[in-house]
């Protein structure tokens, strides 16, 4: 059975369609554009915050904060509209690009009519920069044998420092790509800090710039991977909010609500909304909760407000350069975040980030989705940890529900907007903008026309609407009407103040959601729910959605089998092959080396030659977050196995000099485990027996062959020797993928196939 869109697929042009770029005027300011990840719309003190921002307060003082910008419900689509211009169904990214189902919504990629920002921008005589967190790159091309056609120097970037993926550890990141290529680092210095060294990047690309040419404008695209999971914070940072959250969480959204009122952003009278209490999203009142919870929750949001923290004072240092330059006045410097705070730590939040993802059916009673881990540790380079929802619903603050969601918590975010030499005076606008404005917007202001033909063909027709008149009348209507949301199931439609929105359960059929209406107008934390008195509105609605979303490519929703998130082209069957990594290779990529054993039994042998008090890492893969390594030390074979943050420890036989193969079998058990076995040249060497397997995003660090680089899978073991390089002859390292579990979501898919297809 074919993969519905796979078939005959190109994959988008690599070569750029660009003109020679002409000379810029002269005046033609610099643009650039900071994007938080997952930040609520109150997470900053020019919207109501407590957390020290004093760079975006003194942004505020000269600019204007717009409290009526949305956005998408997660990273990758919100990332795709901002740079094309386009609904994010139409770019190509329903949902992050962790998936491929084949459907024209789902593509993942910028498609060959689609310019990008930087790319016309690039055309127009700028400098385009980016630096930080991609995901606009799938994950099957991601690797180094994959085409870079969608990788951001082919997407109109001159120069490129960050992460393709959705996160990374801010202490250890596990994959960093300069430009084309991955940036080879066994170990990070003492101290180092990825919203520091992204900081570093930008300022460094700037000051080459002006070293060479004096007179360009650029455009310096700058996505932190703060404030997304796991929270990580400096210790220094974090020591400035111990004991600030004790009050909890209720307090703290009473009190950033009253703020927000004082400032304007809020009329008098406008309701703060209950506490999140629908099914599976509710909070519990922070009262409630039992003493230990609350210290251990407190704990998660000082680390939280130390990564905003942080960013608003590498925001400082950016602004001090640009500056010291002269050029503050002329840049135009926008400020936001790509979707609404996260509710994906679920109730109690977690110290294992990445075993908070396993979401497969059957998983058994004792898959908790927390470890038990020292309160010192939170925030450190050992923990993987993610704050409880209560605090996302804070951070949403005065808005209902989190990211993923089409209600407002999920899609409405802070936006700031500066340029000194234009918004001279600070002021406020409530206007309703969408994220796809953006770029028309920007284009506008620099005086830069968008091409109407891109590689010969015409581009395709842009969904947003330039709002740069609200930089001069603070009167100035919406230029954008109305606006269509979808995200697994979310749906959500508005028009000239009225949003219909509801909230998909899964499994539900789509059509016996329940639609809510709110006026916006009136109602802008949508408390009153006016369905039942307008019936003739939600239908007027209900049909504009529908037409809206097959306008745009929205279809097919989730039908409830997985099928959107699980089916895989053809091509990835070559995944599952064995593979064989010479002594050398760099770090298989992460998304390339899970395929060789997620779901299914798997083999690694290790050929190598002891020689006498050799010693040091075999074979490792993953990191603090879940992984397992194989190692030499004092002469024995030892396998460490981090099961989401619990460390296991089997030390094996003796290891005499001579040549050998090592080997580590792991065969698949029910309840998602392993059984795993080490052998010496085929005997028997020790077994450390099931464990759980590593799922969802474990291992997020992909295959270190003769060393364990960046984050290490034994914590103990890192601290005694650092990366360990292998000392003697390591030849090589075949990992040889077995059968699949019979709960391997594509099997399960593949007998849902066959049981259909036996009645055609």
């Amino acid at each position: 059975m074919s993969v519905p869109g796979h078939v005959g697929r190109t994959v988008a042009d690599s070569t750029p369609w660009w003109p020679t770029p002409v000379r810029p005027p002269r005046g033609a300011p610099n643009i650039v554009v900071v994007l938080l990840d997952d930040m609520g719309f109150a997470d900053i003190g020019p919207f109501g915050s407590e957390i020290e921002t004093p760079a975006l307060d003194g942004l505020a003082a000269r600019g204007l904060r717009f409290t009526n910008y949305h956005t998408t419900p997660l990273c990758s689509p919100s990332r795709a509209s901002l740079l094309t211009g386009l609904n994010h169904h139409r770019a190509g990214y329903a949902f992050v690009a962790n998936a491929d189902p084949g459907f024209p919504g789902y593509t993942f990629e910028i498609a060959d009519d689609v310019p990008t920002l930087p790319e016309i921008l690039r055309g127009a005589g700028y400098a385009t920069f980016a630096v930080g967190k991609w995901h606009l790159t799938k994950d099957a091309t991601m690797n180094d044998g994959a085409p870079r056609s969608s990788w951001p120097t082919q997407k109109g970037f001159d120069r490129f420092y960050g992460f393709l993926e959705g996160l990374t550890s801010l202490h250890h990141p596990h994959r960093l790509v300069r430009d084309n290529s991955v940036v080879e680092v066994d170990a990070y210095p003492e101290g180092y800090y990825l919203t520091d060294d992204l900081t570093d990047q930008a300022i460094s690309m700037i000051k080459s710039l002006r070293a060479h040419d004096a007179r360009k404008p650029y455009f310096l695209y700058l996505a932190h991977s703060a404030v997304h999971g796991p929270l990580m914070a400096k210790p220094s940072d974090i020591a400035k909010y111990r004991g600030k959250y004790t009050k909890g969480w209720d307090a703290l959204r009473e009190e950033r609500f009253a703020r927000q009122v004082a400032a304007g952003l809020f009329p008098e009278g406008t309701a703060l909304p209950p506490r999140n209490s629908e099914q599976f999203l509710d909070v519990t009142a922070w009262d409630a909760l039992p003493e230990d919870e609350r210290l251990l929750f407190a704990r998660y949001q000082e680390v939280y407000a130390a990564m905003v923290d942080s960013v608003d004072q590498n925001l400082g240092r950016l602004l001090a350069v640009i500056e010291q330059y002269g050029e503050l006045d002329d840049t135009i410097v926008v400020f936001t975040s790509d979707n609404g705070g996260s509710g994906e730590g679920g109730v109690r939040g977690t110290r294992s980030y990445f075993k908070q993802f396993v979401h497969n059916v059957d998983l058994p009673g004792d898959w908790g989705p927390d470890v038990p881990r020292d309160l010192e540790l939170i925030g450190g380079p050992q923990t993987m940890v993610h704050y409880p929802r209560g605090w996302g619903m804070a951070s949403n603050t005065p808005f209902r529900l989190y990211k993923g969601s089409t209600h407002a918590g999920g899609v409405r975010v802070p936006f700031l907007l500066s340029w000194p030499s234009r918004t001279a005076t600070a002021g406020v606008r409530d206007r309703y903008q969408y994220v796809t404005d953006l770029l028309p917007t920007l284009l506008d202001l620099a005086g830069v026309v968008r091409p109407e033909t891109v590689r010969g063909v015409p581009a395709t027709a842009l969904d947003g609407a330039s709002f740069a008149d609200a930089l001069d009348d603070p009167a100035a209507p919406s230029t954008h009407p109305e606006q269509y949301a979808e995200m697994t199931g979310n749906r959500a439609f508005y028009r000239d103040g009225w949003k219909l929105v509801t909230l998909h359960r899964h499994g539900r059929p789509h059509e016996e959601d329940p639609w809510e209406l709110y006026d916006l107008r009136t109602d802008p934390t949508e408390t009153h729910d006016l369905a039942s008195e307008r019936p003739e509105l939600v239908a007027e609605l209900a049909q504009a959605w529908e037409r809206a979303a097959l306008e745009n490519k929205v279809f097919p929703l989730d039908d409830g089998t997985g099928y959107l998130w699980t089916a895989r082209p053809p091509a990835e069957r070559s995944f599952h092959e064995p593979v064989t990594l010479l002594a050398g290779t760099p770090t298989l990529e992460r998304y390339r080396a899970s395929q060789l054993i997620t779901f299914r039994d798997f083999r690694v042998d290790v050929r190598l030659t002891q020689g006498p008090g050799d010693q040091g890492v075999l074979v490792a893969h993953g990191d603090q977050g879940g992984g397992y390594a194989l190692y030499v030390e004092d002469g024995h074979l030892h396998l460490a196995y981090n099961e989401y943050g619990e460390l296991t420890t089997l030390a094996g036989q003796a290891l005499p000099p001579g040549a050998h193969t090592v080997s580590l079998v792991a065969a698949a058990l029910p309840g998602y485990r392993w059984d795993l076995a080490l052998e010496l040249d085929g005997a028997p060497a020790g077994r450390l027996g099931a464990v759980r397997m590593l799922l969802g995003l474990a291992p997020v660090e992909g295959i270190d062959v003769g060393i364990d680089r960046r984050s290490p899978v034994s914590w103990p073991l890192y601290e005694r020797h650092g990366p360990f390089p292998y000392g003697g002859d390591l030849i090589s390292v075949t990992y040889t993928p077995g059968a699949p579990a019979g709960y391997d979501p594509r099997e399960v898919l593949a007998a849902l196939r066959a049981a259909a297809e036996s009645y055609d």
